[in-house]
């Protein structure tokens, strides 16, 4: 409760600044990426020796907690190491960047996880998108092909986890953003069938997922016989009928992306829907990183979550280039309001701190009680991804 109430008191000078007082944004991003470059430095040399494990987060006592390559969060640190490489053009990072990506190489042919995309598109992705390694081809379609086979043509998804009593063939809102794998399949490869399935899987997930005020159910479950919705449920939010924070923007990511990669407007649309869903929540702090859930317990003084902030904010400053002027800055006024407080003490470590991850005060799951108030290696990703879009966008203004 100490902890909560502190970070409620930080929050509450940050929002009472004025924007006189505020740095320009480009400054705020610059300082912040370099920073993130020395942080992960820091971090790498951390890891040295451990030659089958990437970082995850932190443990209750503050030590390292590390994962094999199958754990679904084992791509965001290599390709953090990829976007600050790209940012620094420190080759020292492209080393460590190409040697942690290897880590995972294998999970190219596994077909037990619907995460391929988190794995090996933010990490070889990168790599290919940066260096043009044409060896990278070959892990992401062979990832693409493995990813393929956990679609479900009856029920029109691809599975996430495995059957159980509970539920049948569970679907969660994560799934959408492994679809930019299958996409990437598509164009490089002129294989319709990896379309079809993304497609097919975007659209049973904006049929049955959403509500009427465009909030996500976190897991679907369909029948495995008649194809049909057996249960609409949560994992990690706080209830069935609440709006789990991480997974609202998992949701607004991946349908700006299925835009930006099919250029159907139903996707823009959805997008678009949910974009306005998030900003004028109720339940939307002042410095724009949600809590734990939209529906907590206990708000104001809920649990902050860090990553589903960093998510949103990359994905409305990708939003902003696709929709009409006036509301292409209502989004990126938020975004840039997220950046800001994420770069803030409040969010942001200080240097060899915090495990050398770069944010503080994300979620994993509450109703699990895993990972709570602590770094989390996609919070840092979709951060860096967001800063550096940001700047892109700078850049390209000048």
């Amino acid at each position: 409760m100490k902890r909560i109430l502190q970070l409620s008191f930080l929050l509450l000078i940050i929002s009472g600044l004025s924007c006189r007082n505020e740095k320009p944004i480009a400054k705020v991003i610059d300082g912040s990426l370099t920073f993130s470059v020395n942080q992960y430095k820091l971090l790498a040399e951390s890891m040295k020796g451990l030659t089958d494990q990437l970082p995850r987060s932190l443990d209750e006592k503050g030590k390292l907690m590390t994962a094999e390559s199958h754990w679904w969060t084992s791509g965001f640190f290599p390709g953090s190491l990829w976007y600050l490489y790209e940012y620094s053009k420190d080759t020292s990072l492209k080393s460590e960047a190409e040697a942690e990506t290897m880590k995972i190489e294998n999970e190219k042919f596994t077909k037990t996880s619907h995460d391929l995309g988190f794995m090996l598109y933010c990490s070889f992705g990168n790599g290919l998108r940066i260096t043009g390694d044409e060896k990278d081809n070959e892990v992401l379609l062979t990832g693409a092909r493995s990813l393929s086979t956990r679609f479900r043509a009856n029920i029109g998804c691809i599975q996430s986890w495995g059957s159980s009593a509970k539920w049948q063939c569970p679907v969660i809102i994560d799934n959408m953003m492994n679809l930019e794998l299958l996409m990437w399949a598509f164009k490089n490869t002129g294989d319709s069938s990896f379309y079809r399935i993304a497609v097919i899987h975007a659209d049973t997930t904006m049929k049955y997922h959403f509500r009427k005020d465009f909030s996500s159910f976190h897991v679907v479950s369909y029948d495995t016989t008649t194809g049909k919705v057996q249960a609409r449920q949560t994992a990690q939010g706080f209830s069935d009928s609440s709006a789990w924070a991480r997974g609202q923007s998992w949701g607004l990511y991946g349908y700006t992306m299925m835009y930006r990669e099919t250029h159907l407007g139903r996707y823009l649309n959805q997008a678009q829907h949910i974009a306005d869903f998030l900003i004028n929540n109720q339940n939307m702090p002042e410095d724009k990183i949600p809590y734990w859930d939209y529906d907590a317990p206990g708000i104001p003084n809920a649990t902050r979550d860090a990553s589903a902030g960093s998510v949103m904010a990359s994905a409305l400053i990708e939003l902003s280039g696709y929709v009409p002027e006036k509301e292409g800055k209502k989004y990126l006024k938020v975004a840039e309001r997220q950046i800001r407080s994420l770069a803030s003490p409040v969010y942001m470590a200080e240097s060899g701190r915090n495990g050398n991850f770069i944010l503080m005060h994300s979620v994993g799951s509450i109703p699990a009680n895993s990972e709570v108030d602590v770094p989390l290696t996609y919070a840092d990703y979709y951060f860096i991804e967001a800063m550096m879009r940001y700047r892109a966008l700078l850049l390209k203004s000048r």
